[in-house]
């Protein structure tokens, strides 16, 4: 077996650029929108066109990986990351950044499924598994957690095509060790991935992405949300007939029938709403409610990166150690909702301090915790020939959570005037409903085997 620390390092690595593009951009919208003459609703589609074609690109990506094999298929995302990290930075138009923003979020559909399915077949035995999706998890909390305080710092002093072409050197190091470290893996069977579920699957991504902003619109244009509404249960049901009748289906339903994965994948759209919602809303607060700039709030952030980074490196292994997967878990959504409290207190007294802690507990502790325990939960019983769609399957979970949460949380922002307590609220109860499903898992699997 090849240097496998050196192996956890890349694909780490590799989640670690994915998850920090996702949020790098917010704090340096300001500088692209006078750079290029945007408007506020212009530069959305930035970070829209991005989670959009990850998003739908996710399972494709997982199926991609089992068919043509990990190696190859991390070094494809991750060569497709870099060339349009280059091409974004070196944008010159609003029309071109988009475009090059839009495929870098294939890479990245590409990139995330691949990499876990690297840490999962690298790592067999669960507790080396379990410390080693630790470390993975902190990589990928740190970047999520990270981007908006570097996006703003990165683009304030080197300017905002910065933002993209920071990802380039880092990503020609993945691509030479990946290309000399990885196995030459080869799958297990060679019937070709079905690309007509996967378009089918795609439209019915997007149809539920933009069901899920029209939300806050529903009484403005309630014929335009029902037709939405109507083609995503549509094209999910002509999915899930799709699944069910062809002979090499883009997801083997069976996996469905493995509880923790289900449970799982629905902690993870919990996490998806509530990180997701978390990002939008400490911007909001640190900038609308406590009156920090952009800049000052990215400093001030900063400090839950290296918190995270030392939570995951130092703590996080000893948890484990004296921890299983569930307890891990539940540790972890306590800090969620601890975090969304201390948050909720301190709009409440304005209160920096509690501001600060509430950060703490969701992005510098809750996050790692949260990802290590449902990643193992999710893939503890999926067979070694699915970990690909069961990597991308969790991602994809995350995704429709932050879809589904963030026009939630917009409309209750809206309805509250400049008041962020009702969102939080809204987070808290999440972290609540995880709780109650990790609850339910404890019990079953005292009173029976796990299914498959």
């Amino acid at each position: 077996m090849k240097n496998r620390k050196l192996i956890l390092i890349i694909a780490s690595m590799g989640v670690f650029v994915e998850a920090l593009d996702i949020a790098i951009v917010n704090l340096a919208l300001p500088l692209i929108e006078k750079s290029l003459g945007l408007t506020s609703e212009s530069s959305y589609k930035l970070q829209s066109a991005y989670v959009l074609v990850y998003g739908c690109f996710l399972l494709l990506g997982g199926k991609l990986t089992d068919y043509f094999g990990r190696k190859n298929i991390f070094l494809a995302g991750s060569f497709i990351f870099l060339v349009t990290s280059l091409g974004a930075g070196l944008s010159t138009s609003f029309t071109s950044l988009v475009i090059f923003r839009a495929v870098q979020g294939l890479g990245a559909a590409l990139l995330m499924p691949s990499a876990f399915a690297i840490i999962n077949y690298y790592f067999s035995e669960p507790g080396e598994r379990s410390k080693a999706i630790g470390i993975f998890s902190s990589f990928a909390a740190v970047g999520s957690g990270s981007g908006l305080s570097v996006g703003g710092i990165i683009a304030n002093y080197w300017g905002w095509s910065w933002v993209f072409l920071i990802n380039v050197p880092v990503l020609l190091f993945i691509i030479a060790v990946a290309f000399f470290y990885l196995e030459n893996d080869r799958p297990g069977h060679k019937s070709k991935p079905d690309i007509i579920s996967a378009l089918v699957l795609i439209v019915a991504m997007f149809f539920l992405t933009w069901t899920t902003e029209m939300l806050p619109h529903i009484g403005a244009d309630p014929l335009k949300f029902s037709l939405l509404l109507g083609s995503t249960i549509l094209f999910g049901g002509l999915l899930y007939r799709r699944l069910k009748r062809a002979r090499e289906p883009l997801i083997d339903l069976k996996l469905l029938s493995i509880r923790s994965l289900r449970t799982g994948n629905t902690l993870f759209i919990l996490l998806g709403a509530i990180f997701t919602g978390y990002l939008f809303l400490i911007s909001y607060i640190m900038q609308q409610k406590f009156h920090y700039a952009a800049f000052e709030a990215g400093l001030m952030l900063m400090p839950f990166s290296f918190a995270s980074a030392i939570f995951g490196k130092f703590v996080l292994p000893r948890m484990l150690r004296v921890m299983n997967d569930k307890i891990i878990a539940i540790v972890g959504t306590c800090s969620m909702l601890l975090g969304a409290t201390c948050i909720i207190l301190a709009l409440q007294t304005h209160q920096l301090a509690l501001l600060l802690a509430g950060g703490a507990c969701i992005a510098g502790i809750g996050m790692i915790l949260c990802f290590t325990g449902y990643s193992v939960i999710a893939m503890e019983k999926v067979p070694e020939e699915h970990l690909g769609v069961g990597a991308s399957l969790t991602s994809t979970a995350y995704f429709i959570g932050g879809g589904i949460g963030l026009p939630l949380l917009s409309f209750l922002l809206n309805s509250n005037g400049s008041d962020g307590s009702g969102p939080l609220v809204l987070l808290g109860a999440f972290a609540v409903l995880g709780l109650v499903l990790l609850g339910g898992l404890q019990r079953y699997e005292k009173k029976a085997q796990p299914v498959l």
